[in-house]
C-alpha cells in the first residue's frame, strides 16, 4: 500500500520542465508512486525517468487528458490512500505533500485539497472558482481584452477574488493543475468522464466529488505552476475548449442548473468547517 500516488500526462513535454514535476513528487519521504502516461506519438521519454518508484506507460494515441489520467487511477484503486492529479509543469518543495497528507488525515470528509498556486515571479494564480454558467466561461474566454473592464466584477466574483486566498476555504470548483484526492473518492464518484478530451474535465470531477466530499483550497502550502493559457494562443486548443463546454453545459444545464445557482450563492455566504461531515452541495441541498 503506498500513502500517495500520482499520475501525469504527457503530451511531448520539454524533458527539463517534465524533470522539475518528477522531482518534486519523488521528494517525498512517504511511500510514492508516480505514473507518467504518455499520449505522444512515440515513447521517446521512456527513458528519461528510470526509477523504481516511477511506471511509464505509453498508450500509443492521444487518449486526451481525463483519459489518460484513469489508466493510472484504474491501477491504483486499493493500493493508495491518496492519488495526486499533477501538470506537468507543476513544482513544489518536499514539505508540500506532508502538509497536505497530514491535512487529509485530520479531515476524513474531504475528498480533494487544492494548495495555493503561484506563477514562478511568485504572483498568486486565481484558480479557485464557482460552478461555471455559459456567460462565466464564454465571456472569460471571448470578451475582448481591451474591453475586459467591463466585465471584472463578474469575472473577480467567478473567481472567488472577493474572498481571502490566505484563509482555507471550501470551493466547488478547484483547478486540475494539482488535485490531491482520497483514492476511495474515485470509487464511490467515478473516475474523469472521458467524454472531455481537454478542459472542463476537472471542474466535472470536482463537481462531482463536492456532492458528497468537501473539496478545499488549502493555502499553508503552495504550489508553482508554469501556467499559459495555451487555449488563448493555439486555436486547435481553443476548439477543443469550446467542444467541452457544450459537453459540460449539455450535460449539466445550459440555463435550468438549479445546484449550480445553490451552490455558488451558498459559497459566498461559507468558509470551511472541518469535521462537519456534509459537502457544500448536501448542505445547500438541505436548505433548498
Amino acid at each position: 500500500m503506498y500513502d500517495i500516488t500520482c499520475s501525469i500526462v504527457l503530451f511531448q513535454n520539454p524533458v527539463d520542465e517534465l524533470r522539475k514535476a518528477v522531482e518534486s513528487f519523488l521528494s517525498c519521504a512517504r511511500p510514492v508512486r508516480l505514473y507518467l502516461v504518455d499520449n505522444s506519438p512515440d515513447d521517446r521519454l521512456r527513458f528519461q525517468f528510470i526509477n523504481p518508484n516511477i511506471e511509464y506507460i505509453f498508450t500509443g494515441r492521444n487518449l486526451g487528458y481525463g483519459a489518460g489520467h484513469n489508466v493510472a487511477i484504474r491501477r491504483v484503486q486499493g493500493r493508495s490512500l491518496y492519488h495526486i492529479i499533477l501538470n506537468p509543469d507543476i513544482e513544489f518543495q518536499p514539505q508540500v505533500l506532508e502538509g497536505l497528507f497530514a491535512f487529509m488525515q485530520n479531515n476524513s470528509n474531504v475528498g480533494l485539497v487544492m494548495p495555493k498556486v503561484l506563477y514562478r515571479n511568485g504572483a498568486l494564480q486565481y484558480l479557485c472558482k464557482k460552478i461555471p454558467s455559459p456567460s462565466d466561461l464564454f465571456l472569460r474566454r471571448f470578451f475582448p481584452g481591451p474591453l475586459k473592464f467591463m466585465i471584472n466584477g463578474s469575472l473577480e466574483s467567478y473567481e472567488l477574488r472577493h474572498k481571502s486566498y490566505d484563509e482555507i476555504m471550501e470551493v466547488p470548483n478547484l483547478s486540475g493543475c494539482f488535485m490531491f484526492i482520497r483514492t476511495e473518492v474515485f470509487m464511490n464518484i467515478g473516475l474523469f468522464d472521458e467524454q472531455y478530451f481537454l478542459y472542463l474535465e476537472d471542474t466535472d470531477l470536482c463537481r462531482r466529488i463536492n456532492k458528497y466530499y468537501r473539496t478545499v483550497y488549502y493555502p499553508r502550502e503552495s504550489i508553482i505552476h508554469g501556467y499559459s493559457k495555451a487555449s488563448y494562443k493555439s486555436f486547435r486548443l481553443m476548439r477543443h475548449h469550446m467542444r467541452s463546454s457544450i459537453k459540460y453545459f449539455n450535460k449539466w444545464g445550459w440555463f435550468n442548473d438549479r445546484r449550480r445557482l445553490l451552490v455558488n450563492s451558498f459559497i459566498d455566504r461559507s468558509s470551511f468547517r472541518p469535521k462537519l461531515g456534509n459537502s457544500v452541495q448536501q448542505q445547500v441541498l438541505q436548505h433548498s
